[in-house]
């Protein structure tokens, strides 16, 4: 199959994909065409999230803010799975996630490994030769997507379940793909933990990742950092810890931890977002606070 994500909303997707369908009759499939605008960094979270869950398959992504500027446009082989992308680090966290799926879901969804290359993250990075495109600012159309057709072609002759080093094969043997000597990383950022003597986290320093189309606000802080707790402060503000949006009144905020696995800021029937006024890129302070349900 080829996936398909984007930030461009509608009708530019279906132009890609008509691209790909004189090619090729693989399943395609819309991940997202609503990704934040211009933002490789909150599309790459998302991306790391979705993609582990589906089978071997071309992944086409496009958030290009660069569009047209002489930024590369990138094949990555990531165990089985191949990500077609601008070369703006958007393809590292989500390749990450799926060179380590062999090594458990769990692990996976943490980004197995923050450095390309090597027998633990099985990441490969390719340049594509790009021909002169009909446009300088719909590269979606003109590089990506008529670069993920040509891969599924050229994987047809591999096996149905091909091996990371089968796929690597093909790639490596494609005319138009060279190997990439400094591919754009993005690695989402971490945060900074503060413990007691016995080592119990007190406090967190975080970052806001993303905002999902419900306002809930999702941070960089890992969900285990505040289970058991009944209560904490974000930035000051005393919040709930709740499993489940309905353990709190209509309009009352929480905290909780989302299924991608981080703490979310969230409003029960409301908006996270204005709430707790937070946005993406914005600091956020989690402090344990000793106060019981």
């Amino acid at each position: 199959m080829i996936t398909l994500a984007s930030d461009f909303g509608s009708p530019y997707p279906a132009a890609m994909k008509g691209v790909i369908r004189r090619h090729t009759d693989a399943e395609l499939i819309d991940v997202a065409h609503d990704l934040p605008r211009g933002d490789p960094r909150a599309a790459a979270f998302w991306l790391r999230f979705v993609l582990p869950e589906f089978p071997p398959a071309v992944h086409c992504a496009v958030i290009d803010p660069g569009v047209g500027t002489d930024r590369d446009a990138l094949v990555v082989r990531a165990g089985s799975h191949v990500l077609v992308a601008p070369d703006n680090g958007l393809a590292m966290p989500p390749a990450r996630a799926l060179a380590g799926e062999k090594k458990g879901k769990e692990e996976a969804m943490e980004g197995v490994g923050e450095a390309m290359g090597g027998e633990e993250t099985a990441i490969e990075a390719f340049v594509v030769d790009v021909d002169e495109p009909a446009s300088e600012t719909f590269h979606g159309r003109d590089v990506f997507a008529p670069t993920a057709a040509r891969i599924r072609v050229a994987l047809d002759g591999a096996p149905a379940e091909a091996t990371p080093g089968e796929v690597s094969e093909v790639l490596t043997s494609m005319d138009d793909l060279s190997p990439a000597t400094d591919p754009v990383d993005l690695v989402l950022p971490e945060p900074s933990v503060e413990r007691d003597d016995a080592g119990d986290p007190v406090a967190v320093e975080g970052e806001v990742l993303a905002i999902d189309r419900f306002g809930n606000v999702v941070t960089n802080v890992p969900g285990e950092l505040i289970r058991g707790r009944d209560w904490v402060r974000i930035n000051e503000d005393l919040t709930p810890v709740a499993e489940t949006f309905g353990a709190v009144d209509p309009g009352e905020r929480l905290v909780t931890v989302g299924s991608h696995g981080y703490v979310e800021c969230d409003v029960n029937d409301g908006r996270g977002d204005g709430a707790f006024d937070l946005r993406p890129g914005d600091s956020v302070r989690i402090v344990a606070d000793n106060v019981s349900l």
